[in-house]
């Protein structure tokens, strides 16, 4: 209550109505503790480590909760299930209702009274029973595809599921680690934005022998740093993991409360109670950090209407958090806090902590938006009266016959570790990382995108096309595999020799590698791409495959005798064109008695778009004579002949009629062979190389008969072709 200003007699110190100073001088203060690191833990603790692995591994259904809710996204699996169990129980009401009664069989449909009562149920009832199960599994569809589409990349078996659980599991074991660390060294920080400050030296005289005096009935050597926050009005009392904070309307308090209070806030403190939620904040902190502006926002503008509007905004996040992460971590935030309570059983208080829970005092409330979302979950004040009522009752509480003492209510600590346990540890981080590194060592080795260019070309160079083949991506263009595996092991091919990969070049998933190679006698360098595997061998290793690495020939190959490497391939005028792994390959062409074919190389390099294969057949040597032989001996035929017009024949006589006439080649024409095919070729005569042929007989004028003797030029012109070992020749039509 606060007292009447009056002045005071000369001389006298001044007194502060708002504030109920009991020490007529307050003692000189001494040199705050250093504040950073983890100064002003509490004690009892070997180390830090300690301290930290205490409160971390204390409540591991809460930490589950948050893992579960955040880091298998629940609130959108939530929100998929409303949204899709509405839009099917709409659909199913609709069908259920216009087309129930036609799902009942004919046979219960005719039926008498069963088959009138079926209808009228179906028809008044269809439409909701549609509805219902509509709802109810477009909610398991929306739920479950939100579970199940995050992990459909492992399904190539249990090795890839389980390392990605257990990436899961490190990722947010180290999010919560490193948001613990942070709330710890930057608490003195943190504290000051959200308005604490230190208190001042009448403040202290009032507090801090309280505060020392319960520490001591407690068995602490030291006391946590005492903050104040400037509200006149509730007696608040919150505990951080190195400082107290508590308002100034506690100072009017009685002393025995606020001893009560601060006994309370001094277990919170020498248990880790805030390292606990911190770890369990930091493990789903995505939710948590999703959930503070709902939190924000209700609190400030504490209206219906805003409250609404929030809730039909977050109401996943919000429903999240209050069904799955609260309920989890309750139990052991409950049971921090009647441990707390029994801090004033230990220090004489309990009559002041039944007085401060009586008038529902509030203190220990939420801190921030996160912590009213994982951490406001106190016990109800009776039921905590009732617990502290049993515990004071001579020192023991109801669940047992042992007294309650500072040793049984904080435990024992321990080292971070006995020595077995550490031998344990570094035996699983040896076999660790000895596991680990083998693994590394067969990625290295066989997995990287070096690995498969050298096993590609390896396998070019054993002939074995079925073992390049696996190093590609993309095998479709592969008609014939074994067409393929005879061409590779021909006595043509060779394959491209001193191989070097001289550049690569990784961008994630995408690879290129620059090679140098041998091939056709001249040094050459190709670009290969390369693509990771989307399947991991062994559950393991993803390996890397060659994009492309065939080449087609720029044409089809059509005919008998065209042979690769002494292979001779199909006729294929139409289809796929035939596919060539890189190498050398010698290429030869059918050959007759007026042809040959010469062999050709075909160097197909890697990443080569074409390959081109031409098999241009040349006229033989002795084909030319052998055509002019057989020109001759068809015209030595035709002039055999005793007419004037020999059919078929490249020359005859104009006069009038003539009996007796003979024929004699004077001059046989050069005649010109022109390929036009493997076993045809055209035949003609060129106008300076005509020959001359002579005509003689006797022609009939006016009934009196003459000799006559006349010459011509002679061009002939006709078709040879090749007729098994002998050629033969057509002439042309005149």
């Amino acid at each position: 209550m606060t007292e009447p200003h009056t002045v005071p007699p000369e001389g006298t110190p001044p007194t502060v109505p708002q504030l109920d100073v009991r020490a007529a001088e307050p003692p000189t203060a001494e040199a705050p503790p250093p504040t950073g690191g983890f100064a002003d833990r509490p004690p009892g603790y070997p180390s830090a480590l300690v301290w930290l692995r205490a409160g971390i591994l204390r409540d591991w259904r809460g930490v589950l909760g948050a893992f579960v809710a955040t880091w298998f996204y629940l609130p959108i699996a939530l929100l998929l299930a409303v949204s899709g169990g509405l839009i099917l129980a709409i659909t199913g009401l609709f069908a259920g209702a216009l087309g129930a009664d036609d799902q009942v069989p004919q046979a219960l449909r005719d039926a008498p009274l069963i088959g009138s009562l079926l209808e009228a149920f179906l028809t008044r009832s269809g439409g909701v029973l549609g509805g219902v199960t509509g709802f109810v599994v477009g909610s398991l569809i929306g739920f479950l595809a939100v579970l199940v589409v995050p992990w459909l990349g492992t399904t190539d078996g249990p090795i890839p599921l389980v390392t990605g659980l257990v990436g899961t599991v490190a990722a947010a074991a180290l999010i919560g680690v490193l948001y613990t660390l942070y709330r710890v060294l930057l608490e003195p920080r943190l504290l000051v934005v959200s308005g604490a400050r230190q208190p001042s030296r009448r403040e202290s005289a009032r507090l801090r022998p309280v505060l020392d005096e319960c520490a001591r009935r407690l068995g602490l050597d030291s006391v946590p740093r005492l903050l104040m926050e400037d509200d006149p009005v509730l007696s608040n009392a919150r505990t951080y993991a190195r400082h107290v904070v508590v308002t100034t309307a506690l100072l009017t308090e009685p002393d025995d409360e606020v001893a009560a209070l601060l006994s309370h806030e001094l277990v919170h403190w020498r248990t880790g109670d805030e390292i606990t939620s911190a770890f369990v904040r930091g493990v789903g902190l995505p939710l948590t950090l999703a959930h503070a502006l709902p939190t924000w926002l209700m609190r400030t503008f504490p209206h219906p209407g805003t409250n609404f509007v929030v809730f039909l905004f977050f109401w996943p996040v919000l429903l999240t958090m209050r069904y799955v992460v609260l309920p989890l971590h309750a139990r052991d935030v409950r049971a921090a806090e009647y441990r707390a309570d029994l801090g004033a059983v230990l220090t004489g208080h309990v009559d002041g902590m039944r007085r401060v829970l009586e008038r529902r005092l509030s203190f220990e409330t939420g801190r921030s938006g996160w912590d009213e979302a994982v951490c406001a979950t106190h016990p109800p004040h009776e039921l905590r009266l009732d617990a502290l009522e049993r515990a004071s009752v001579a020192g023991v509480p109801a669940e047992t016959d042992e007294p309650v003492t500072a040793e049984r209510l904080f435990g024992h600590s321990g080292p971070v570790g006995t020595r077995r346990t550490w031998l344990l540890v570094g035996a699983l981080i040896f076999a660790a990382c000895v596991g680990t590194g083998g693994l590394g060592v067969v990625q290295w080795a066989f997995f990287r995108p070096q690995a498969t260019v050298d096993g590609y070309f390896s396998a070019l160079a054993d002939r074995d096309s079925d073992a390049a083949l696996d190093f590609l991506s993309d095998q479709s263009g592969v008609t014939d595999r074994k067409l393929l595996a005879q061409l590779l092991r021909g006595k043509g091919y060779r394959p491209p020799t001193d191989v070097e990969i001289t550049k690569l070049d990784r961008d994630g998933d995408s690879a290129t590698a620059t090679v140098a190679y041998r091939l056709a006698g001249e040094r050459r360098t190709a670009q290969v791409a390369l693509r990771r595997d989307d399947k991991a061998t062994a559950g393991l290793f993803h390996g890397w495959r060659l994009s492309g690495g065939l080449t087609p020939l720029d044409t089809p190959i059509a005919g008998p005798g065209v042979q690769l490497n002494e292979v001779a391939l199909p006729g294929a005028a139409e289809g796929p064109a035939l596919v060539l792994l890189p190498g050398e390959y010698t290429a030869t062409g059918p050959s007759s008695v007026l042809s040959e074919t010469p062999s050709e190389i075909v160097a197909v390099g890697p990443g080569q778009s074409t390959a081109t294969l031409l098999l241009a057949p040349v006229l033989k040597p002795a084909a030319g004579e052998a055509v002019e032989a057989r020109v001759r001996a068809w015209l030595d035929e035709c002039a055999k002949q005793t007419v004037a017009a020999p059919p078929g024949c490249p020359f005859r006589y104009y006069g009038g009629s003539a009996q007796k006439v003979t024929w004699k080649i004077l001059e046989y024409p050069k005649i010109a062979v022109e390929l036009t095919g493997p076993s045809s070729a055209q035949v003609t005569t060129p106008s300076e190389t005509r020959g001359r042929v002579q005509v003689s007989g006797t022609s009939t004028y006016f009934g009196t008969n003459s000799p006559f003797t006349d010459e011509d030029t002679l061009t002939v012109a006709g078709v040879a072709t090749a007729d098994g070992d002998t050629v033969d020749f057509r002439p042309a039509a005149n």
